[in-house]
């Protein structure tokens, strides 16, 4: 447990002095070197090196670009538009608006941090204007933009699948249905503070506005579809869709939407580059501590604190997803990916549990850490955009945390709820 101690010590440690995840991962690397008198700074560059030179992970600054151009080019605003015109009329009709918009969304960008900024940005002052609760509409906001990294294309998914060398193609179909489940959760949650706060409805489009509607999103809708559907039917990779993703986002935005111009375009490329840079140089300082990790012998002496519970999967995914939300409140969830999948899976694997299984709920229980303080990423996104009181997010977003809290229970005690409609799209 030495060695374990170390690690996480050193990790903390350097992330509570306001040192980078990256740079701390790698501090904790070389602590580990040294305790195991093993230092050796030619080996520290390559595996730094090794950790972005990966081909699948090509896919992660092409998904990027494609969400950045999603916003830019007004694919995202024609989205919300068509939910607008289809569900607006009901009774707190743009709370629905906002999770229609987050289904669709997601399953064009894979980032929660790129949707809910979107979504915020459009809904939120159209929700403030028709007198709806600003706590309530700002955690709705919140929890639909986690459903992001769960519908494919997910950027988490491609990063958790490079970590753990775990298909991406089965994890990108495990989180179809539980992604429209979430989605189903917040419509009856919302439904019932709809109720409660006695919300007006928006004035109902005439069927000339939603056909209009329908037409003017029909580009961004076929998105999706040609993503999913190239990855199902093995037409192309999912690095491969990355790449068809932004080249027809890119077509789209310039030249049938006509709504970005080539100085918007420099400033997307831009953006992509910059977030690009982040999450790579995470990659690479992830693999220098799991490359420590795995010389530190550090999975078996987890395993070892796991082994009377071994013998009893969903008592064991239990205590892990609840140690996953712990850490999930504390840190993103790229990090945790790349710092505590490669040590977790193969726990989960002596378990006898299903790999994509306990991918998919790895991922999930980590969505949920985007919008539990006193971290919570998201809820600081919609919180900045807003110019709202992080207190009055919180306070916004506990019951569709709930929800989805209960999903998470149905998730451990039903596993086939995830593995069987994967098996079946598969």
């Amino acid at each position: 447990m030495e060695s374990t101690l170390i690690f996480l010590g050193v990790l903390f440690a350097g992330m509570a002095i306001g040192m980078s995840i990256a740079l701390s991962l790698v501090l904790s690397a070389v602590a580990l070197m040294w305790q195991l008198d093993f230092f050796n700074t030619q080996l520290l560059a390559q595996n730094l090196q090794a950790g972005f030179d990966n081909f699948p992970l090509l896919a992660v600054p092409f998904f990027i670009l494609a969400g950045e151009l999603m916003n830019a080019g007004g694919l995202s605003q024609r989205i919300i538009d068509m939910a607008r015109a289809f569900v607006g009329h009901i009774p707190g009709g743009l709370g629905y608006v906002a999770v229609f918009a987050s289904v669709l969304l997601a399953s064009m960008s894979g980032s929660a941090i790129a949707d809910t900024a979107a979504l915020s940005t459009i809904l939120l002052p159209m929700m403030r204007q028709h007198n709806y609760p600003e706590a309530y509409s700002a955690g709705l906001l919140s929890s639909g933009g986690i459903i992001a990294p769960i519908i494919p294309p997910s950027l988490p998914f491609i990063i958790y699948g490079v970590t753990t060398n775990t298909s991406i193609s089965q994890l990108f179909i495990s989180g179809v249905f539980p992604g429209i489940l979430m989605g189903a959760a917040l419509l009856l949650a919302w439904r019932s503070i709809a109720h409660k706060h006695k919300l007006p409805a928006l004035q109902k489009t005439s069927g000339a506005d939603r056909r209009k509607a329908l037409a003017n999103g029909t580009w961004a809708i076929v998105m999706p579809i040609i993503i999913l559907g190239g990855i199902r039917l093995g037409i192309f990779t999912p690095t491969e869709a990355a790449v068809v993703a932004a080249v027809y986002a890119f077509f789209v935005a310039k030249f049938i939407y006509r709504a970005m111009t080539w100085a918007d375009c420099y400033r997307v490329l831009v953006s992509t580059s910059s977030t690009t840079a982040i999450v790579m140089f995470l990659c690479g300082a992830a693999t220098v501590a799991a490359y420590m990790i795995t010389l530190a012998d550090l999975p078996n002496q987890l395993a070892m604190l796991f082994e009377p519970i071994m013998d009893k999967p969903m008592l064991f995914m239990a205590l892990m997803m609840l140690f996953l939300l712990f850490v999930g409140t504390a840190m993103d969830l790229t990090p945790t990916i790349l710092i505590f999948a490669p040590v977790c899976l193969p726990l989960a694997l002596k378990a006898q549990i299903d790999p994509i299984y306990f991918g998919f709920m790895f991922v999930y229980v980590g969505c949920l850490g985007l919008i539990t303080p006193p971290v919570g990423t998201v809820l600081n996104v919609v919180a900045g955009v807003g110019r709202i009181r992080m207190e009055s997010v919180i306070k916004g977003v506990t019951p569709f945390l709930a929800v989805y809290a209960a999903l998470l229970i149905l998730f451990v005690i039903f596993p086939q709820l995830i593995i069987a409609p994967a098996r079946w799209l598969h």
